[in-house]
């Protein structure tokens, strides 16, 4: 695998932090090098949130991702979007919650975007909200293919009470589900 960045944005208390925890954790468990590094306002709920995710089968020197050399990124919350989206490779891939990001036409030209219910898929489908998170992180790893998917699943169960594995377990597969339907 050659190296793959991400970038996951939204606002504080909506589990992008985790969801670049696990993508990072999962690579490093699988013997390759991973590197998150998130960056929030003090606002601790409803400030701008990014966490920008590298994984590689090689070192990694620098802990920030370069911007232009995003392939893809996911993003819950608008004002996050207009201040992170610049970072992304043109013609790479934005999924986007579409209830509550609203990309131009210029950035439709630009880049791949994807429109994603995810918050609506946590909570009326899931039945959890908080679920959000897994549902974004198996939609960025069924686009990007970064890590196997078995071990991603294994090591974001360890990052949840075992209380929430079923639901969460259903939040991956439903987030899964509806990238493969958005790659149609």
């Amino acid at each position: 695998m050659s190296r793959i960045v991400m970038r996951f944005t939204g606002v504080g208390g909506q589990g992008v932090l985790l969801a670049g925890e696990i993508f990072a954790a999962a690579k490093i468990k699988a013997g390759g090098y991973g590197v998150k590094t998130a960056t929030y306002t003090s606002q601790v709920r409803g400030g701008p949130t990014v966490v920008d995710i590298q994984l590689d089968d090689e070192e990694i020197w620098y802990p920030y991702a370069i911007d232009g050399q995003i392939d893809f990124m996911l993003s819950v919350a608008d004002k996050s979007y207009q201040l992170f989206k610049n970072g992304v490779r043109e013609g790479g891939t934005i999924v986007v919650e579409p209830n509550l990001v609203s990309p131009s036409e210029e950035d439709r030209k630009k880049w791949n975007i994807v429109e994603i219910p995810i918050i609506t898929i946590a909570k009326e489908e899931v039945g959890n909200v908080i679920t959000q998170s897994v549902v974004a992180l198996a939609i960025a790893n069924t686009y990007t293919k970064a890590l196997d998917e078995d071990l991603l699943i294994e090591t974001m169960l360890s990052k949840v009470p075992a209380k929430v594995h079923d639901v969460n377990k259903k939040a991956y597969e439903l987030g899964k589900k509806y990238a493969l339907e958005s790659m149609k």
